[in-house]
């Protein structure tokens, strides 16, 4: 079966990208056209399809640039920092707060935090991103004795984990955590400037404090898929075989 022609100019413009520095921008539709000798549905169907492979982002009224996805490593030997796993991926990480309160917790946050429901914690909003490019909302309710004067600590640095350690004298390690791909809610979609209603990551976490077992926050964050690539990291590294090279022993079919 012929290869569609879209997807073999998206095959074509995939090899070339992968030699750009991120955050580049990729010709025009008109200019794809012109260069393959093919129609507009043909050009915007290899956006799309690189888009779909997650090499490029749409921004609206702007064009579409190369793509710099991260691993984005989640494990219980990590500390749960947005900044830190950011910079240990070797990007330059970034969180504006949107919006900050102290507020009684619904029933689902209490549950998490191991509180009454309408116990009063901080609810805090935040838009993160990578390189200067959103990559991600994140919705957290913090236990309020971790932290009561959370804005001052925001106002002077903006990862909740410094802050948790230098003002809450806590360490926060990851408790509880699970991760979907799933469409996200349309005003979701607007804060992650989502041209279409694609899958992004969703990461729920509970964290607590290292020395006490205390809950201290519960998040549900939504990532852009064209911006990390979630890696869950669970138990120990297996250990090398003893003589360096896979056990290929066959199994009897049952």
């Amino acid at each position: 079966m012929t290869e569609p022609r879209y997807r073999a100019i998206a095959d074509e413009l995939e090899s070339e990208i992968a030699h750009l520095r991120p955050g580049a921008r990729l010709d025009s539709e008109h200019t794809l056209m012109r260069r393959f000798g093919v129609g507009r549905s043909a050009a915007r169907g290899a956006v799309q399809e690189l888009e779909r492979r997650q090499r490029v982002r749409r921004v609206q009224g702007s064009g579409t640039f190369v793509s710099n996805r991260i691993d984005y490593v989640i494990s219980l030997d990590r500390r749960p920092s947005w900044h830190r796993t950011v910079r240990d991926a070797g990007a330059v990480p970034r969180a504006v707060v949107l919006d900050h309160a102290l507020a009684p917790l619904p029933p689902d946050g209490a549950r998490h935090l191991e509180v009454p429901a309408g116990t009063l914690a901080h609810r805090l909003l935040r838009l993160s991103f990578i390189n200067d490019a959103v990559a991600g909302l994140t919705s957290e309710w913090i236990a309020h004795p971790a932290v009561p004067d959370l804005a001052a600590g925001l106002r002077v640095e903006e990862s909740l984990d410094e802050v948790l350690r230098q003002m809450g004298h806590v360490r926060s390690v990851r408790s509880w955590c699970r991760t979907a791909s799933d469409i996200p809610p349309p005003d979701v979609q607007d804060r992650l400037e989502l041209t279409t209603a694609v899958p992004v990551w969703v990461v729920e976490s509970v964290n607590r404090d290292a020395d006490t077992g205390a809950a201290l926050t519960y998040s549900k964050a939504w990532m852009r898929g064209d911006a990390v690539r979630v890696v869950m990291e669970i138990g120990d590294t297996p250990a090398p075989h003893p003589t360096g090279a896979p056990n290929t022993k066959e199994v009897e079919p049952l």
